[in-house]
């Protein structure tokens, strides 16, 4: 006969170890775990302190699906509904195109059929569809989709000519040539806020500034029907900086998500790169298999604290939820910025902050996934390559950095023995850069001319 039991649950309970809690502390043999509406919990390792939000999630699926159905048309796929469509496009190839964290993850509940699915509504009228269309869930001020303009074929770039040149010779070929990267939900402004205005006079002579807003982030393209692989930034990379500026060398500067894209472009063009600078670059040396899924719990494991790592946590885990933050915070954004403009009473905000809101949940889910935590099945091959070629690499991390663990600089030694490695003490993700542009940017031109006297 069931005996009903009130039992504390504990953030890190799952089924298994709820079982042998109550057996333990009340000497009573548990079968099986009944939770609400008479259903039993059949996976041993489900963590059950998730129950609430994965539930509250599959509400908010039927919200977002209605919604994507009356404004749009039809409802779009999403990973927690499509995992069998999703997995056939699952590869080790570099073209992959949906890295493994974004279906891999159980829910037990819409498995045993606790929430129906609301029929697609046929005659609704399909509005703002396409690869290009913005979302209802996006911004449509005239900044977030001012890329649409040309059709989103090109990056935006921001391109700083040595002093040197004029309007006739800008097209030739300047001394050197370095491209920045900044990480995730950033933008240019990463770059041309801290290193561009810190530059000696010699370096403002001779090097030419490329400062690229990544795809999916700032004022670059942001499409519906990307799924902004490690594959589409390499190509928008070489369609809006290489190829049109007919670079033969290059050195490379990334931070934090940018390091990945840094590393796989640098290894494609290992024979003209000529430096890598990496700024907090995730790293977890591991087999191939197990490096996406590791990546995911290092850098957005679940944990409530600090909020940093709850906020990445939050948004990666929990597709539907993610997206309606997005609606209030992103598509809002320029009232927030209002608000904030007010309460801080400055006529410009941090550029940090503006960057928060500059991208769409498709985009910054994908980038994460693909490009984060997928990406990280090829680190070890990258790092291989450069190593081969002798490329110098530089790699920068603060000792209190709560959002890439301090070992990943580490590791990266390890694995480049000729690399150099620099621990900031006291700094965080941010403040590694911030707070010592100018010391950060006098390094980073000696080892650009260390690099072009080798």
């Amino acid at each position: 006969m069931a005996k009903e039991m009130k039992v504390k649950l504990l953030e890190t309970d799952t089924v298994a170890s709820l079982k042998e809690r109550i057996d333990d502390e009340w000497h009573i043999p548990c079968e099986e775990i009944i939770l609400s509406r008479d259903s039993t919990i059949m996976d041993d390792e489900f963590p059950l302190h998730e129950y609430f939000i994965t539930e509250y999630c599959d509400v908010e699926m039927i919200h977002t699906e209605f919604l994507d159905e009356l404004f749009e048309g039809e409802s779009s796929s999403c990973y927690c509904h499509n995992r069998e469509k999703w997995g056939r496009n699952v590869g080790d190839g570099e073209d992959s195109k949906v890295s493994e964290t974004l279906y891999g993850r159980k829910n037990v509940f819409r498995q045993m059929g606790f929430l129906g699915i609301p029929r697609k509504l046929e005659d609704f009228k399909k509005i703002g569809g396409g690869g290009m269309g913005m979302r209802w869930s996006d911004c449509g001020c005239e900044a977030c989709v001012d890329w649409m303009k040309d059709g989103g074929q090109r990056l935006h770039v921001v391109v700083r000519q040595p002093s040197r040149a004029t309007e006739e010779d800008c097209s030739g070929k300047p001394t050197e040539n370095v491209i920045f990267l900044h990480g995730f939900l950033s933008s240019s402004l990463f770059w041309t806020e801290t290193v561009f205005p810190n530059l000696s006079e010699t370096s403002k002579c001779n090097y030419r500034l490329f400062a690229v807003d990544v795809l999916g982030f700032g004022r670059s393209p942001k499409p519906r029907d990307c799924l902004y692989t490690i594959s589409d930034h390499l190509d928008m990379i070489e369609n809006s900086v290489i190829d049109p500026f007919e670079l033969t060398s290059f050195h490379l500067v990334a931070h934090s998500m940018g390091c990945v894209i840094a590393l796989a472009l640098a290894a494609k063009y290992s024979n003209i790169v000529k430096s890598i600078t990496l700024v907090a670059p995730p790293y977890f040396p591991c087999s191939r298999e197990e490096a996406s899924s590791i990546a995911l719990e290092r850098l957005a494991g679940k944990a409530l604290w600090p909020p940093l790592l709850f906020g990445s946590s939050f948004m990666t885990r929990y597709e539907h939820l993610g997206r309606c933050v997005c609606f209030l915070v992103c598509r809002n954004h320029r009232l927030w910025e209002r608000i904030l403009k007010l309460l801080t009473r400055r006529r410009d905000l941090h550029f940090i902050v503006v960057d928060l809101t500059r991208h769409t949940h498709h985009s910054a889910w994908h980038n994460m996934h693909n490009v984060i935590c997928g990406g990280a099945k090829f680190m070890d091959n990258y790092l291989e390559t450069l190593a081969n070629s002798k490329v110098k690499i530089w790699v920068v991390q603060g000792t209190r950095d709560q959002v890439v663990p301090i070992e990943c600089s580490n590791n990266i030694k390890m694995k480049v023995p000729d690399s150099e490695v620099d621990h900031i003490a006291n700094a965080d993700h941010g403040t590694v850069i911030f707070g010592r542009e100018k010391d950060f940017t006098d390094k980073l031109e000696h080892l650009w001319q260390r690099a072009v006297a080798a």
